[in-house]
């Protein structure tokens, strides 16, 4: 009898890499709101893989990056802090372009993770994604270039961290069975760590709240998803009323649109994803500087 495998597998990359978007085509269904705008995901989201054989737990993080607000500061340390305790490391650089100071901050992270954690021993997974946007020889270019980035991480001249290096296209599939895989196989033996059939442990209050902000960022223009935030303040089943916090007067207006036509789009589009019969109010309201405030991030669970 086969043994059955169980684990957490992280996932880190720096903004808009494609980390949501491949724990999504993992999983099989939308566990991550993902948009073209960097930091969409802020917070750690698990998606489940549940198979005859084996469960694993992909975390999904935000994007590591030089922080410039409380909130970007309060990502990164989530996103640093899903590297504790997990089985695999998945570290994510997109093939489109050279690696870049950001991508070495991640290589090198999670290289010192791997390096710490003789006890665990996690396997480390370099995933170049997005092979789908350029020729086979850039990929290979690519994955040179990763390898070399990931075997200069200091202390100079100690050991190699052994690692696996996966070209993937998450939009398409490519490669992503391959990288699946692998990290089962890295998996030790255990039991599920959820039940057959749940794919995320996301609140549902939190999951509503996530789809009217990745609606907002498809319709609002570049310099306000960052100022975006939503949360659910009440749940009386069909009822469901969301708030939408902006920080500057002018940016209100911007989120309900002439004649309310942003915030009828969204809760037409956000409705379509939620059970039927669901009555959704959306409410806009300013708070000054709620990324800076740590009250105000406390308050919205970030």
């Amino acid at each position: 009898m086969t043994a059955f495998r169980s684990g957490f597998a992280a996932v880190v990359g720096r903004p808009n890499v494609g980390k949501s978007t491949l724990v999504n085509r993992i999983v099989g269904t939308k566990v991550s709101i993902t948009s073209p705008r960097p930091n969409t995901t802020r917070s750690q989201v698990r998606g489940v893989l549940d198979r005859p054989d084996a469960q694993v737990v992909f975390v999904d993080t935000p994007g590591l990056h030089k922080p410039r607000t409380a909130l970007g500061a309060r990502m990164n340390e989530s996103a640093s802090s899903s590297l504790d305790d997990v089985d695999v490391v998945v570290a994510m650089v997109e093939a489109t372009g050279p690696v870049g100071i950001g991508d070495r901050m991640v290589l090198s992270q999670s290289v010192r993770r791997v390096r710490s954690s003789a006890e665990t021993e996690p396997a480390l997974m370099v995933v170049v994604n997005k092979i789908d946007r350029v020729g086979a020889n850039s990929v290979l270019t690519q994955l040179a270039s990763v390898a070399e980035a990931v075997d200069s991480v200091e202390p100079a001249g100690g050991p190699p961290v052994p690692a696996e290096y996966f070209p993937v296209s998450a939009a398409n599939g490519d490669g992503v069975a391959e990288l699946v895989e692998s990290i089962v196989t890295r998996l030790p033996e255990g039991p599920r760590y959820y039940p057959e059939g749940m794919v995320t442990d996301v609140a549902e209050a939190f999951w509503v709240a996530d789809l009217v902000r990745e609606e907002l960022l498809r319709r609002v223009e570049d310099e306000l998803p960052h100022s975006i935030a939503c949360r659910v303040t009440e749940w009386e089943w069909p009822r469901v009323r969301c708030e939408i916090l902006v920080e500057r007067p002018s940016q209100k207006g911007i989120v309900i649109g002439r004649g309310g036509n942003v915030l009828k789009e969204v809760g037409t589009a956000v409705r379509r994803q939620m059970p039927d019969g669901a009555f959704l109010e959306l409410f806009v309201r300013v708070e000054r500087h709620w990324q800076q405030r740590d009250d105000a991030l406390d308050r919205l669970g970030l």
